[in-house]
């Protein structure tokens, strides 16, 4: 316990100084923003397509230091006044993103309890390392976002619920509850993830140990007054997240009233973003529907390759011992997070699968720790878990403190590959912000020419004056383009007009500061379209 302890603490410290670095990615003043109401006005109204529980976390610490909301009804609108024009700015962020690490920890804590549990102490140390050097974790660690809330209240139900099947005491059952209403609560995608993953862990119990129908039934009924338990904790739980909010639904025709009815509205917002889609990037192409193949490709290429073959060996394990379930719980959670996630519309992540590297860290460790065990009488194995560590190591030292627009060696032009928050999601603008000011630039073309962020932008982090980008008509100075906003939006043309390109395309750029592009047009060299 004492090496988890460890790992954990130099994961903190490496997330924490990331939080200075970066400016605040697109989603994070939203989510702020709603927070910040959670936690002063205890009321949920700004917006419902996400549960309260991360939010809360990401408001908490700002409140608690004097940051109240402002009144805007609009919530990005909310949460750029929130951070811009009150305290200062860096703390702020500083704690809004603070607020979200105790999820990290609670996902290294779940990762540690579960290898230890089924695998032993070793792999527990081994699995709760790995989970500290995975990329994708590091990334969305270290924002004010839900995802990493997702990643951990997913892996905590999960683990709760095993244990509880093999033990169907109490307290265990009041664990299970408790982890599967924070789950609910922190996440809407965890209502599909966690139970299809207990459902696939179920499936592969019966079909290692065939019980018999009898012997079903006996071990169901068993389990009735724990499971009833768990369920009611759950649901007070749950309540208890909706502040025992009680009311009509928004978007039902039926005026009935209902227990949290912000939980249901949110769940038909959600349902609805699916069926309209959302505008993504997969490798050249743009799609509101999405590729089912989308979320494969970004775990292939968002994940560190070391970490890759190592679960990939892990799985061979799970193979060569799948007469034990041990063995098929990571691969089941995993099935469970990636097959519903493949028949979605919404493809602008890899932080969308993300608990699925707790259960990548427990696979991976029972890898590690067969070589090493296999170094006792095999020469090779040695050399071949050393490199695989240092491999995975170094490219974490490598790419630090940019792990939102990492990728693996299979990859030499990201911006081809994927886009949005797995590459540019607004997060260089501070480093923008330094490098226009050694150019002396008197004003940047940055961003839509509809985008409401300017003023924000200008105070914090203190860009030069904005002038939004046209994408047909050239303009002069410093231009700044976002390629997230170029390939998927083309700034507005939004490939509707597969002959017209944005200008700026033809031109070359001067150089590249984080993941924009800086073009430069000489003033006075060219005719404005009027």
């Amino acid at each position: 316990m004492t090496l988890t302890l460890l790992f954990l603490a130099i994961g903190c410290a490496r997330i924490i100084s990331t939080y200075n670095v970066f400016s605040t990615t697109t989603d994070e003043p939203g989510h702020f923003a709603v927070g910040l109401q959670y936690v002063t006005d205890h009321v949920y109204t700004l917006e419902s397509q996400h549960p309260p529980l991360a939010r809360a976390m990401i408001g908490l610490l700002p409140y608690l230091s004097g940051t109240r909301p402002r009144g805007i009804s609009e919530r990005w609108l909310e949460g750029w006044a929130d951070i811009t024009y009150q305290k200062h700015p860096e703390q702020t962020v500083f704690l809004m993103r603070l607020g979200n690490l105790p999820f990290f920890i609670v996902g290294g804590l779940v990762v540690f309890f579960w290898a230890r549990r089924y695998f032993g102490a070793a792999t527990a140390a081994v699995a709760t390392l790995l989970y500290t050097l995975a990329t994708p974790v590091l990334a969305h660690a270290g924002l004010a976002t839900t995802d990493m809330g997702l990643a951990a209240m997913v892996g905590a139900a999960y683990l709760a619920t095993m244990i509880w099947a093999e033990e169907p005491t109490m307290r265990h059952a009041l664990v299970m509850g408790l982890c599967a209403a924070l789950a609910a609560v922190t996440k809407f995608t965890a209502l599909g993830f966690y139970p299809l993953g207990v459902l696939l862990a179920l499936v592969g119990w019966l079909a290692v140990t065939r019980p018999g129908l009898a012997r079903v039934w006996e071990l169901a009924v068993a389990r009735l007054p724990s499971f009833g338990v768990a369920v009611a904790l759950g649901l007070f739980a749950w309540w208890a997240v909706y502040l025992f909010t009680f009311g009509p639904v928004d978007g039902w025709h039926s005026r009935i009233r209902v227990p949290a009815p912000q939980f249901f509205a949110g769940i038909g917002v959600v349902l609805s973003h699916n069926s309209i889609g959302h505008p993504s990037f997969l490798l050249g192409e743009v799609s509101t529907r999405g590729w089912w193949y989308y979320f494969p490709v970004a775990i292939g290429v968002k994940t560190p390759l070391a970490l890759l073959l190592l679960t990939g060996l892990g799985y061979w394990l799970c193979w060569k011992h799948r007469q034990e379930t041990r063995f098929l719980l990571p691969v089941a959670l995993v099935l469970g997070i990636v097959l519903p996630s493949m028949m979605g519309h919404i493809n602008i992540g890899v932080r969308h699968v993300l608990p699925v590297y707790l259960a990548f860290s427990v696979t991976a460790a029972t890898a590690m720790v067969n070589l090493l065990e296999r170094s006792a009488t095999q020469r090779w194995a040695m050399p071949v878990a050393a490199a695989l560590f240092v491999w995975l190591a170094g490219a974490g030292i490598l790419c630090h403190p940019d792990y939102i627009p990492y990728f693996n060696e299979l990859v030499r032009h990201p911006e081809q590959v994927l886009l949005d928050s797995d590459y540019d999601w607004g997060q260089d603008n501070k480093r923008l912000v330094a490098r226009l000011h050694e150019l002396g630039a008197q004003w940047v073309n940055l961003g839509s020419l509809n985008a409401i962020d300017r003023p924000f932008l200008e105070a914090y982090p203190g860009l030069p004056p904005i002038r939004g980008i046209h994408p047909i008509q050239p303009s002069e100075g410093w231009t700044a383009v976002s390629p997230t906003m170029d390939k998927v939006s083309q700034y507005g043309l939004i490939h509707r007009y597969p002959k017209i390109r944005p200008w700026f395309e033809s031109l070359t750029p001067v150089e590249r500061v984080g993941t924009i592009t800086l073009y430069y047009v000489e003033p006075g060299t060219i005719r404005r379209v009027r």
